[in-house]
Protein backbone atom coordinates (compact mmCIF):
# COMPACT_ATOMS: atom_id res chain seq x y z
CA UNK A 1 0.00 0.00 0.00
CA UNK A 2 2.73 2.60 0.84
CA UNK A 3 4.42 1.98 -2.51
CA UNK A 4 1.10 2.50 -4.30
CA UNK A 5 0.57 5.82 -2.49
CA UNK A 6 4.14 6.87 -3.34
CA UNK A 7 3.60 6.07 -7.02
CA UNK A 8 0.37 8.11 -7.07
CA UNK A 9 2.11 11.09 -5.48
CA UNK A 10 4.97 10.88 -7.99
CA UNK A 11 2.51 10.60 -10.89
CA UNK A 12 0.63 13.72 -9.77
CA UNK A 13 3.92 15.63 -9.36
CA UNK A 14 5.07 14.65 -12.85
CA UNK A 15 1.65 15.50 -14.25
CA UNK A 16 1.76 18.96 -12.65
CA UNK A 17 5.27 19.62 -13.96
CA UNK A 18 4.26 18.60 -17.50
CA UNK A 19 1.16 20.79 -17.45
CA UNK A 20 3.09 23.80 -16.12
CA UNK A 21 5.73 23.35 -18.83
CA UNK A 22 3.08 23.22 -21.56
CA UNK A 23 1.33 26.33 -20.26
CA UNK A 24 4.55 28.32 -20.44
CA UNK A 25 5.01 27.59 -24.14
CA UNK A 26 2.36 29.88 -25.62
CA UNK A 27 -0.68 32.05 -25.19
CA UNK A 28 -4.04 30.53 -24.53
CA UNK A 29 -6.34 29.51 -21.73
CA UNK A 30 -5.74 26.57 -19.45
CA UNK A 31 -8.72 25.10 -17.60
CA UNK A 32 -8.15 22.66 -14.75
CA UNK A 33 -11.11 20.85 -13.22
CA UNK A 34 -10.15 20.82 -9.56
CA UNK A 35 -13.40 19.22 -8.46
CA UNK A 36 -16.09 17.67 -10.65
CA UNK A 37 -18.50 16.42 -8.02
CA UNK A 38 -21.48 17.68 -6.03
CA UNK A 39 -22.55 17.48 -2.35
CA UNK A 40 -21.71 13.79 -1.58
CA UNK A 41 -18.26 13.64 0.12
CA UNK A 42 -16.48 11.18 -2.17
CA UNK A 43 -12.77 10.93 -2.89
CA UNK A 44 -12.84 10.63 -6.68
CA UNK A 45 -14.90 13.78 -7.29
CA UNK A 46 -14.19 16.70 -4.98
CA UNK A 47 -16.56 19.67 -4.71
CA UNK A 48 -17.15 21.89 -7.75
CA UNK A 49 -14.20 24.15 -8.46
CA UNK A 50 -12.38 25.14 -11.63
CA UNK A 51 -9.02 26.85 -12.07
CA UNK A 52 -8.73 29.07 -15.14
CA UNK A 53 -5.32 30.42 -16.16
CA UNK A 54 -4.93 33.05 -18.86
CA UNK A 55 -1.50 34.55 -19.42
CA UNK A 56 -0.03 35.07 -15.96
CA UNK A 57 -3.43 35.40 -14.28
CA UNK A 58 -5.07 32.64 -12.25
CA UNK A 59 -8.68 32.58 -11.07
CA UNK A 60 -10.91 30.10 -9.30
CA UNK A 61 -14.52 29.61 -10.29
CA UNK A 62 -16.35 28.27 -7.24
CA UNK A 63 -14.58 26.83 -4.22
CA UNK A 64 -16.09 23.49 -3.35
CA UNK A 65 -14.75 20.91 -0.94
CA UNK A 66 -11.04 20.22 -1.42
CA UNK A 67 -10.23 23.12 -3.77
CA UNK A 68 -7.08 24.02 -1.84
CA UNK A 69 -5.88 20.43 -1.73
CA UNK A 70 -6.25 20.15 -5.50
CA UNK A 71 -4.31 23.39 -6.03
CA UNK A 72 -1.58 21.99 -3.78
CA UNK A 73 -1.46 18.75 -5.74
CA UNK A 74 -0.91 20.78 -8.91
CA UNK A 75 1.77 22.90 -7.21
CA UNK A 76 -0.22 26.06 -7.86
CA UNK A 77 0.59 28.48 -5.07
CA UNK A 78 -2.59 29.74 -3.45
CA UNK A 79 -1.03 33.19 -3.12
CA UNK A 80 -0.93 33.35 -6.94
CA UNK A 81 -4.70 33.00 -7.29
CA UNK A 82 -5.91 36.54 -8.02
CA UNK A 83 -9.49 35.97 -7.06
CA UNK A 84 -12.54 33.75 -6.81
CA UNK A 85 -15.70 33.99 -8.91
CA UNK A 86 -18.76 32.35 -7.34
CA UNK A 87 -21.58 31.12 -9.56
CA UNK A 88 -24.08 30.99 -6.70
CA UNK A 89 -24.14 30.46 -2.95
CA UNK A 90 -25.18 26.82 -2.60
CA UNK A 91 -22.99 25.27 0.08
CA UNK A 92 -21.27 22.74 -2.18
CA UNK A 93 -19.90 25.62 -4.27
CA UNK A 94 -18.53 27.66 -1.36
CA UNK A 95 -17.72 25.24 1.47
CA UNK A 96 -14.03 25.15 0.50
CA UNK A 97 -13.71 28.92 0.52
CA UNK A 98 -12.76 29.43 4.19
CA UNK A 99 -9.92 26.93 3.75
CA UNK A 100 -8.71 28.64 0.58
CA UNK A 101 -8.91 32.05 2.24
CA UNK A 102 -7.43 31.33 5.67
CA UNK A 103 -5.00 28.49 5.02
CA UNK A 104 -3.85 30.27 1.88
CA UNK A 105 -3.09 33.27 4.08
CA UNK A 106 -1.26 31.42 6.84
CA UNK A 107 0.89 28.70 5.30
CA UNK A 108 4.23 29.95 3.91
CA UNK A 109 4.56 31.45 1.44
CA UNK A 110 1.21 32.87 2.53
CA UNK A 111 -0.87 35.41 0.71
CA UNK A 112 0.26 38.96 1.49
CA UNK A 113 -2.34 40.83 -0.55
CA UNK A 114 -6.15 41.00 -0.41
CA UNK A 115 -8.17 38.22 -2.00
CA UNK A 116 -10.72 39.36 -4.58
CA UNK A 117 -14.16 37.75 -4.58
CA UNK A 118 -16.95 38.23 -7.09
CA UNK A 119 -20.39 36.66 -6.76
CA UNK A 120 -24.16 37.13 -6.88
CA UNK A 121 -26.09 39.35 -4.50
CA UNK A 122 -25.55 38.02 -1.00
CA UNK A 123 -21.84 37.34 -1.51
CA UNK A 124 -20.72 40.43 0.42
CA UNK A 125 -23.02 39.50 3.28
CA UNK A 126 -21.74 35.93 3.36
CA UNK A 127 -18.11 37.08 3.41
CA UNK A 128 -18.75 39.59 6.19
CA UNK A 129 -20.26 36.81 8.30
CA UNK A 130 -17.29 34.55 7.58
CA UNK A 131 -15.00 37.28 8.89
CA UNK A 132 -17.12 37.42 12.04
CA UNK A 133 -17.11 33.63 12.40
CA UNK A 134 -13.31 33.47 12.20
CA UNK A 135 -12.65 36.72 14.10
CA UNK A 136 -10.92 34.96 17.00
CA UNK A 137 -8.60 32.97 14.76
CA UNK A 138 -7.76 36.02 12.64
CA UNK A 139 -7.01 38.15 15.70
CA UNK A 140 -4.70 35.54 17.22
CA UNK A 141 -2.87 34.92 13.92
CA UNK A 142 -2.26 38.64 13.48
CA UNK A 143 -1.10 39.17 17.06
CA UNK A 144 0.80 35.97 17.81
CA UNK A 145 1.87 34.66 14.39
CA UNK A 146 2.49 38.08 12.83
CA UNK A 147 0.57 37.04 9.73
CA UNK A 148 0.17 39.61 6.96
CA UNK A 149 -2.61 42.09 7.68
CA UNK A 150 -3.20 42.63 3.97
CA UNK A 151 -3.33 38.90 3.22
CA UNK A 152 -6.48 38.26 5.24
CA UNK A 153 -8.42 41.12 3.66
CA UNK A 154 -11.33 40.19 1.38
CA UNK A 155 -12.34 42.58 -1.37
CA UNK A 156 -15.82 41.50 -2.33
CA UNK A 157 -18.15 42.66 -5.07
CA UNK A 158 -21.75 41.62 -5.62
CA UNK A 159 -22.08 41.50 -9.41
CA UNK A 160 -24.76 41.84 -12.05
CA UNK A 161 -24.77 40.45 -15.57
CA UNK A 162 -22.07 41.91 -17.80
CA UNK A 163 -18.29 42.29 -17.89
CA UNK A 164 -17.07 41.92 -14.30
CA UNK A 165 -13.31 41.81 -14.91
CA UNK A 166 -11.18 43.21 -17.73
CA UNK A 167 -7.45 43.50 -17.07
CA UNK A 168 -4.26 42.40 -18.82
CA UNK A 169 -6.15 41.09 -21.82
CA UNK A 170 -8.36 38.82 -19.70
CA UNK A 171 -12.08 39.53 -19.82
CA UNK A 172 -14.58 37.75 -17.59
CA UNK A 173 -18.28 38.15 -18.35
CA UNK A 174 -21.02 37.02 -15.98
CA UNK A 175 -24.39 35.98 -17.37
CA UNK A 176 -27.51 34.79 -15.59
CA UNK A 177 -28.50 31.15 -15.83
CA UNK A 178 -31.66 29.39 -14.69
CA UNK A 179 -31.12 27.53 -11.43
CA UNK A 180 -34.76 27.51 -10.41
CA UNK A 181 -35.40 29.25 -7.09
CA UNK A 182 -31.71 30.19 -6.78
CA UNK A 183 -31.69 33.74 -8.13
CA UNK A 184 -29.46 35.13 -9.34
CA UNK A 185 -27.17 32.30 -10.40
CA UNK A 186 -24.40 32.98 -12.89
CA UNK A 187 -22.33 31.32 -15.54
CA UNK A 188 -19.07 32.90 -16.69
CA UNK A 189 -17.34 33.45 -20.01
CA UNK A 190 -13.57 33.97 -20.07
CA UNK A 191 -11.96 35.54 -23.16
CA UNK A 192 -8.21 35.86 -23.69
CA UNK A 193 -5.95 36.07 -26.74
CA UNK A 194 -8.77 35.10 -29.11
CA UNK A 195 -9.70 32.03 -27.04
CA UNK A 196 -12.92 31.56 -25.10
CA UNK A 197 -14.25 29.33 -22.34
CA UNK A 198 -17.73 29.22 -20.82
CA UNK A 199 -18.49 27.72 -17.40
CA UNK A 200 -22.19 27.03 -16.87
CA UNK A 201 -22.40 26.95 -13.10
CA UNK A 202 -25.58 25.21 -11.95
CA UNK A 203 -28.48 25.55 -14.34
CA UNK A 204 -31.30 23.83 -16.12
CA UNK A 205 -31.52 24.49 -19.86
CA UNK A 206 -30.70 28.19 -20.21
CA UNK A 207 -31.33 30.19 -23.36
CA UNK A 208 -29.04 32.89 -21.99
CA UNK A 209 -26.19 30.42 -21.62
CA UNK A 210 -26.68 29.24 -25.19
CA UNK A 211 -26.36 32.86 -26.37
CA UNK A 212 -23.17 33.49 -24.44
CA UNK A 213 -21.65 30.14 -25.41
CA UNK A 214 -22.18 30.37 -29.17
CA UNK A 215 -19.10 28.97 -30.92
CA UNK A 216 -16.83 29.07 -27.86
CA UNK A 217 -13.71 26.96 -27.76
CA UNK A 218 -14.77 25.08 -24.62
CA UNK A 219 -18.11 24.82 -22.84
CA UNK A 220 -17.92 23.26 -19.37
CA UNK A 221 -21.45 22.30 -18.35
CA UNK A 222 -23.06 20.72 -15.32
CA UNK A 223 -25.04 17.49 -15.69
CA UNK A 224 -27.50 15.59 -13.51
CA UNK A 225 -28.43 11.94 -14.06
CA UNK A 226 -31.90 11.46 -12.52
CA UNK A 227 -31.45 7.70 -12.03
CA UNK A 228 -28.55 8.29 -9.62
CA UNK A 229 -30.95 9.71 -7.02
CA UNK A 230 -32.89 6.45 -6.69
CA UNK A 231 -30.39 4.66 -4.38
CA UNK A 232 -30.60 7.61 -1.95
CA UNK A 233 -34.24 6.86 -1.21
CA UNK A 234 -35.35 10.49 -1.35
CA UNK A 235 -39.07 11.25 -1.24
CA UNK A 236 -40.32 11.50 -4.86
CA UNK A 237 -41.34 15.16 -4.56
CA UNK A 238 -37.93 16.17 -3.19
CA UNK A 239 -36.11 14.23 -5.93
CA UNK A 240 -38.34 15.86 -8.57
CA UNK A 241 -37.55 19.35 -7.23
CA UNK A 242 -33.79 18.69 -7.27
CA UNK A 243 -33.78 17.36 -10.83
CA UNK A 244 -35.93 20.27 -12.02
CA UNK A 245 -33.23 22.91 -11.60
CA UNK A 246 -30.43 20.92 -13.22
CA UNK A 247 -29.70 19.68 -16.75
CA UNK A 248 -30.06 16.03 -17.76
CA UNK A 249 -27.59 14.47 -20.21
CA UNK A 250 -30.13 14.51 -23.06
CA UNK A 251 -30.94 18.18 -22.37
CA UNK A 252 -27.24 19.03 -22.18
CA UNK A 253 -26.79 17.42 -25.59
CA UNK A 254 -29.41 19.77 -26.98
CA UNK A 255 -27.56 22.72 -25.43
CA UNK A 256 -24.28 21.60 -27.02
CA UNK A 257 -25.90 21.10 -30.41
CA UNK A 258 -27.28 24.62 -30.34
CA UNK A 259 -24.22 26.36 -28.86
CA UNK A 260 -21.74 24.50 -31.10
CA UNK A 261 -18.62 24.65 -28.90
CA UNK A 262 -15.40 23.20 -30.27
CA UNK A 263 -15.36 20.99 -27.19
CA UNK A 264 -18.07 20.22 -24.63
CA UNK A 265 -17.01 19.05 -21.17
CA UNK A 266 -19.11 17.65 -18.34
CA UNK A 267 -18.27 18.78 -14.81
CA UNK A 268 -20.25 19.08 -11.56
CA UNK A 269 -21.46 15.56 -12.31
CA UNK A 270 -24.42 14.56 -10.16
CA UNK A 271 -24.43 12.15 -8.63
CA UNK A 272 -20.74 11.19 -8.52
CA UNK A 273 -21.64 7.53 -9.02
CA UNK A 274 -23.03 8.23 -12.51
CA UNK A 275 -21.52 5.81 -15.02
CA UNK A 276 -20.06 6.69 -18.40
CA UNK A 277 -22.96 4.87 -20.03
CA UNK A 278 -25.55 6.84 -18.04
CA UNK A 279 -23.88 10.08 -19.09
CA UNK A 280 -22.97 9.35 -22.70
CA UNK A 281 -25.89 7.36 -24.09
CA UNK A 282 -28.58 10.01 -23.45
CA UNK A 283 -26.24 12.81 -24.56
CA UNK A 284 -25.55 11.11 -27.90
CA UNK A 285 -29.27 11.09 -28.66
CA UNK A 286 -29.08 14.86 -29.13
CA UNK A 287 -25.40 15.68 -29.69
CA UNK A 288 -22.76 14.17 -31.96
CA UNK A 289 -19.86 16.57 -31.40
CA UNK A 290 -16.66 16.42 -29.29
CA UNK A 291 -17.40 15.64 -25.64
CA UNK A 292 -15.27 14.89 -22.58
CA UNK A 293 -16.44 13.49 -19.26
CA UNK A 294 -14.71 15.64 -16.68
CA UNK A 295 -12.42 14.14 -14.05
CA UNK A 296 -10.73 15.77 -11.10
CA UNK A 297 -7.36 17.20 -12.20
CA UNK A 298 -8.32 17.09 -15.89
CA UNK A 299 -6.56 19.88 -17.79
CA UNK A 300 -7.89 21.45 -20.99
CA UNK A 301 -5.33 23.46 -22.96
CA UNK A 302 -7.05 25.96 -25.25
CA UNK A 303 -4.65 27.26 -27.87
CA UNK A 304 -4.25 26.74 -31.60
CA UNK A 305 -5.71 23.35 -30.87
CA UNK A 306 -7.55 22.00 -27.85
CA UNK A 307 -5.77 19.30 -25.90
CA UNK A 308 -7.16 17.39 -22.94
CA UNK A 309 -4.81 15.95 -20.33
CA UNK A 310 -5.73 13.46 -17.67
CA UNK A 311 -3.46 12.02 -15.07
CA UNK A 312 -1.12 9.79 -17.07
CA UNK A 313 -2.70 10.27 -20.50
CA UNK A 314 -3.70 12.95 -23.00
CA UNK A 315 -6.28 13.38 -25.75
CA UNK A 316 -5.85 15.79 -28.68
Amino acid sequence: MPSKIFCTVVAIALFAATVNHIAAQGQGIRVTLLGTGCPPPVMNRFGPSTLVEAGDQKFLFDAGRGALQRLTQLKVRWRDVRGVFLTHLHSDHVVGFPDLWLTGWLIAPGRDMPLQVWGPSGTSRMMSHLKQAYEYDIRIRLYNDRASREGVVLRVKDIVEGVVYDQGGVKVTAFEVDHGAVKPAYGYRVDYAGRSVVLSGDTRVSENLIRYAQGVDVLVHEVFVPETLQPLGLPPERAKNIIAYHTTPQQAGEVFTRAKPKLAVYSHICMPNATDQELLSPTRKTYAGPLELGEDLMVIEVGEKIEVRRLGRSTP
